[in-house]
């Protein structure tokens, strides 16, 4: 009796252990067949980033200037920054800077351009919510009052001041006070930019006919509005402009 007693425990205890092993072995199966799913799901899914990505790179149509921050509800920085740089090593896009791409544009002459200065510093300021003003030599030819082509740009902003090297062109931003950009982003900034920079002395009738062909009826309005964020001798030209286009003599 007690020898078939052991017997019974030994095949209980045979039994529990092929159970554990079978448990084990399915338990391995499920993960494996879990894990393979998953890679496919996961897969699927970076794959439609991507191809989310790419369609909104390709609906801006070439020459945009875009940051990883413009792709912000698609996906988390990582996945945005990985599939950038897939894009980038594909020659879909170019890396133009830390953070800073554009999807380039050729010429049949010229071959592969440079973005436009203005598109470049659009998209610095959209990435950092800061504010630009063009200043300077850049400002005076904006407005057709120089025909140099400064390779030093500068933007005056209410960001940190930095320096943004792309090819050959360096991008200056230069924090300034709240009164030098109270007219950001207006043709009125842009003016007395301009005009600071070359001077009162060198401002001539040609100057004042040149400014005045670039003014429509808003932009003499903006003038005035803006009057008091300029100096006392271009506030006098302000005036002088503001009249209807072609009374400036």
């Amino acid at each position: 009796m007690v020898l078939a007693g052991i017997g019974d425990r030994n095949r209980s205890i045979q039994i529990k252990v092929l159970h554990s092993r079978q448990r084990d072995e399915n338990m391995h199966i499920f993960g494996t067949i879990y894990n393979i799913f998953l890679s496919h799901i996961m897969g699927k899914h970076a794959d439609s980033i991507d191809r989310t990505i790419l369609r909104r790179i390709q609906s801006h149509g070439r020459a945009w200037v875009f940051t990883p921050s413009h792709f912000d509800d698609i996906a988390g920085s990582s996945t945005i920054t990985t599939t950038l740089k897939r894009h980038t090593d594909a020659g879909t896009i170019r890396s133009l800077a830390r953070g800073l791409y554009d999807y380039p544009k050729t010429d049949p002459q010229l071959g592969t351009l440079l973005p436009s200065t203005d598109d470049i510093a659009r998209a610095l300021a959209g990435r950092d919510e800061i504010r630009l003003q063009p200043s300077g030599a850049y400002a005076a030819n904006r407005l057709g009052l120089s025909t140099q082509v400064p390779m030093k740009v500068v933007y005056l902003t209410d960001g940190r001041s930095k320096t943004v090297q792309i090819g050959n062109r360096q991008i200056i931003l230069k924090q300034t006070t709240p009164r030098n950009m109270a007219a950001a982003g207006k043709i009125s900034g842009l003016i007395i930019q301009a005009l600071k920079h070359l001077g009162k002395d060198q401002v001539d009738g040609e100057v004042i006919k040149t400014l005045d062909s670039r003014l429509d009826d808003a932009g003499r309005k903006q003038l005035m509005g803006d009057i008091r964020s300029a100096p006392a001798w271009i506030a006098d030209i302000f005036r002088q402009l503001s009249k209807t286009k072609g009374s400036v003599q």
